[in-house]
């Protein structure tokens, strides 16, 4: 199955469906993070509809796209926050971010074990990783015509461990998107009501896997820092735009 491109993610994320998916789980990565003020935040994959609003106080925020779906600029209108990066090489400073949002990249990883690593060591010891991806017994993972239809989707199981065999603890683990993923009026106006009562109700076949992940630093030497190769740029992000 291709890989959604960044304009189909970013054509998604424009229609109502995805205005709708960008604020339930938006409201999930609130409840997990209420406080990041003053911290250094970085998505990778596709995080920017996650990124617009709620962390103008971050003390820097940027977000690295996988080099084979493409890129755009973001934020409109202003100086780019935006760079496009290999999955096993990221241009960024190692132990350098506070918060790490990874959201449409791990399903689409060529190399889960590499990229997983990239992450570990761009994450500051005391850092913490949210990561989202498509739940394999969810209708979600079903849906085509949306990103979460397309790459590898996990079980909560799943992904647990892969992070897990990647030296990452995990924090907490939540499911979101309740909802089917149809495109009905009355399905989208009771969305709400699906992610009321969908966690005690079936919470097995929700949309997409939510987890909090730490460093567990004190294992970490199969995460020998990599030399960067001769040439290689390094991403300066800019302050926060506020």
């Amino acid at each position: 199955m291709e890989d959604y491109s960044v304009y189909d993610l970013k054509e998604f994320y424009k229609k109502r469906e995805g205005r709708l998916v960008r604020r339930l789980l938006k409201t999930v990565l609130n409840e997990i993070w209420p406080q990041i003020d003053g911290l250094r935040v970085m998505g990778y994959g596709y995080p920017l509809p996650y990124m617009r609003y709620g962390y103008e106080k971050a003390e820097r925020l940027f977000a690295v796209l996988p080099s084979r779906t493409g890129g755009h600029f973001w934020p409109e209108g202003k100086n780019s926050l935006v760079c496009l990066s290999r999955e096993d090489l990221l241009p960024v400073e190692t132990e350098s971010i506070d918060r790490l949002i990874v959201i449409h990249g791990l399903e689409h990883a060529a190399d889960l074990a590499a990229t997983l690593s990239e992450l570990w060591r761009v994450l500051k010891s005391n850092g913490r990783m949210i990561v989202i991806v498509p739940n394999r017994l969810g209708m979600w993972a079903r849906a085509e015509r949306t990103p979460f239809g397309h790459g590898t989707p996990y079980t909560q199981g799943q992904i647990i461990s892969h992070l897990k065999e990647s030296l990452f603890t995990v924090e907490r683990h939540e499911h979101a998107l309740y909802m089917p993923p149809f495109r009905s009026f009355w399905v989208m106006r009771t969305a709400y009501l699906f992610e009321g009562f969908g966690k005690f109700i079936f919470p097995g076949v929700a949309g997409v896997n939510v987890i909090e992940a730490g460093k567990q630093i004190y294992a970490g030497t199969s995460h020998a820092r990599k030399a960067m190769p001769s040439g290689t740029r390094i991403f300066v992000p800019q302050p926060a735009v506020k």
